[in-house]
């Protein structure tokens, strides 16, 4: 999440290869938080993070090992990143913190209802902690359906062998045109082939799918070339 939020300078403070992180000292993760004045000059933030994947509330105790820490080294933010949500003792034990400490650092939360939020649009992340069932074409799935509708794009820019003979086409690739026009009737039938082709309406759709398809296996968006 940090990583395709913009954070840099990730630093995964585990401290040992156990399962189980007794050396992180109240901070699971140390980052930088790349921040831009309105002259162009950057400089970045420290954020100190907790991860706390608790079933039930994260009460009190758990928060204090890190704001011990942020206190002692300073960091701009202290976040904690909870999967499921804070205890009300432990909103309220951040509040009295804030009034009666007046931190030099920032206290922020993301509990579950923003760490939706933050995901909802970011689905290779979801998929990648399968997060999500919602369904990914395969890439058979892709080639096959570009193929279809380069098909049927080329039909409709297609020309009758009579308007390729007054153009004065050579026999053998008049030939050949007239075959693959059968070829792609013989697939996906005249009928909705025309279809494609019987209003501007229609033919934007069928290019549109065309150059979207073709931009998820790699080309330009617009790449419509038959």
């Amino acid at each position: 999440m940090l990583h395709v939020s913009g954070f840099v300078n990730i630093d995964w403070r585990k401290g040992t290869g156990l399962a189980s992180s007794p050396a992180d000292k109240g901070r699971d993760i140390v980052c930088d938080h790349p921040r831009r004045e309105p002259d162009e000059s950057q400089y970045f933030e420290r954020w100190f993070v907790d991860c706390k994947h608790f079933k039930k509330g994260v009460s009190p105790k758990e928060l204090r090992n890190m704001l011990a820490w942020a206190e002692a080294e300073r960091p701009d933010v202290a976040l904690f990143m909870v999967s499921n949500f804070l205890s009300n003792p432990a909103k309220d034990y951040l509040e009295t913190y804030r009034r009666n400490n007046k931190p030099p650092f920032k206290i922020r939360c993301w509990e579950r209802p923003q760490l939706v939020r933050m995901l909802r649009r970011k689905m290779a992340l979801q998929r990648k902690y399968e997060l999500t069932d919602a369904p990914i074409r395969s890439v058979r799935q892709i080639l096959a359906a570009e193929d279809e509708l380069f098909t049927r794009v080329w039909y409709g820019r297609s020309k009758s062998a009579k308007e390729l003979r007054a153009a004065g086409t050579p026999e053998d690739i008049i030939k050949g045109a007239v075959r693959r026009q059968r070829d792609a009737e013989k697939r996906f039938g005249k009928k909705s082939l025309v279809e494609n082709i019987k209003s501007d309406w229609e033919w934007g759709f069928v290019s549109g799918k065309l150059s979207a398809i073709r931009w998820v296996l790699g080309d330009e968006w617009d790449m419509l070339d038959t």
